[in-house]
């Protein structure tokens, strides 16, 4: 978001980063509203993708987190998606659209973009 009238970028107030541990698949928890997300470096094969779930009590189910893979791994192999918002969590959806299998530890960084219904 940008703020026309200061002339720089405005949103969350609270970030954290937190570490999954086991493997791509295993959940983390962070509780605040833009983080990073380091991930395991289990191996993600050719053409495959992986999902996990983010507990976040910040996030409510009309919510539209959005999240990137902002560094570490090979660029441009990676597409990062949200998934199955609820109130209290979100699924992150990585594929791996390169040609080969890779097992690096890539950085992924939401943030939780307040939505309403009416």
């Amino acid at each position: 978001l940008f703020d026309v009238t200061a002339g720089s970028l405005v949103g969350p107030t609270t970030g954290g980063t937190v570490t999954q541990a086991t493997n791509k698949s295993t959940g983390v928890t962070l509780n605040t509203e833009s983080g990073q997300i380091t991930m395991n470096n289990a191996q993600l094969d050719a053409g495959t993708e992986v999902s996990f779930t983010v507990t976040n009590s910040k996030c409510t189910a009309t919510d539209a987190p959005y999240a990137l893979h902002s560094s570490g791994g090979t660029a441009g192999s990676y597409l990062v998606n949200v998934n199955s918002v609820a109130a209290g969590s979100f699924n992150i959806t990585v594929s791996n659209v390169s040609a080969g299998n890779l097992s690096e530890a890539i950085v992924i960084t939401f943030v939780g973009l307040k939505g309403a219904s009416s």
